[in-house]
């Protein structure tokens, strides 16, 4: 239960991180170009850069503790997960005799025909 909720917001903190990494204006770049309008209009003089950038870092934050309590509820779970762990396990202590080998023998009334 806990493993599935971590995972599900995991996963929802993966997209907010793409989504406020892309966001992101880079160096000399417009947001507000984008859109045919100032680069001043679209959120104010220098508020996306703020907001944005404290989001990206608040995100990160929150995907690296998701990611490390993923890997350590990860370790803690049994489950099979290849088909070779669902495989079950041959619990012999003995190994296997080898097959004996027949000899194909005819009975003295039945010997097969000679070859003209």
């Amino acid at each position: 239960m806990l493993y599935t909720l971590v995972v599900i917001l995991h996963v929802f903190v993966c997209f907010l991180m793409i989504g406020a990494i892309l966001l992101q204006s880079g160096k000399g770049a417009e947001i507000g170009a984008s859109f045919g309008g100032s680069s001043q209009t679209v959120f104010g003089s220098r508020g996306p850069a703020n907001f944005l950038s404290k989001l990206t870092v608040g995100v990160a934050a929150v995907f690296m503790l998701t990611s490390f309590s993923l890997a350590i509820l990860a370790k803690q779970r049994n489950f099979a997960s290849t088909v070779i762990d669902l495989k079950p396990k041959e619990t012999s202590s003995a190994p296997a005799a080898p097959p004996v080998p027949t000899t194909e023998s005819h009975p003295a009334g039945d010997a097969p025909a000679a070859a003209h």
